[in-house]
């Protein structure tokens, strides 16, 4: 079984990442709606998940290149789905469990460790918990939950095809 069409799989993966963030963008600006910093955090995970896969499509790698481009951009869709997966935690919560406004990014990265900085935008803020659009039902955290899942499940199927391919070229000898 060839590798090639590892490259169209990236190449999907590219533009389904793409058509994802020019819709978040096109919300943000377009529809004027403000992203809160759990929205920017997933949207971040989402453009390096783009461009590794457009990289990946453009480089056309070997076997280990695949795996590497694979470990990485399931990576950012793990991390994406996490964020993800806390702002809809968030949502559905009580609103007198509401955690505090905190100030700017800029602010957190001047006065606040790393880890401090990450722990506080993964306890979100009263922004996050807002519900300011939605779509079959569907808030903008759960549909990026289903992008990232679906991504996860196409660097599956990736994985899957790698280790069935070296497989069938180890029984071969």
């Amino acid at each position: 079984m060839s590798l090639a069409p590892s490259r169209s799989l990236f190449l999907l993966a590219f533009m389904a990442g793409a058509l994802t963030l020019s819709a978040s963008f096109y919300l943000e600006y377009g529809a004027l709606l403000r992203p809160c910093f759990l929205c920017q955090v997933q949207r971040l995970f989402l453009a390096v998940f783009t461009l590794i896969n457009l990289s990946a499509a453009i480089h056309n790698p070997k076997r280990s290149g695949v795996f590497l481009y694979g470990l990485a951009s399931m990576s950012c869709a793990v991390l994406g789905a996490t964020a993800a997966v806390r702002q809809v935690l968030l949502q559905n919560s009580v609103p007198d469990q509401a955690p505090d406004c905190w100030p700017s990014a800029q602010d957190m990265i001047e006065n606040l460790s790393l880890e401090d900085a990450v722990r506080s935008v993964f306890k979100g803020t009263v922004d996050c918990m807002e519900i300011n659009w939605t779509l079959f039902d569907l808030s903008l955290p759960e549909w990026s939950l289903l992008f990232f899942v679906a991504m996860l499940i196409l660097g599956g199927v990736q994985f899957s095809r790698l280790l069935f391919s070296q497989r069938l070229s180890l029984a071969r000898h």
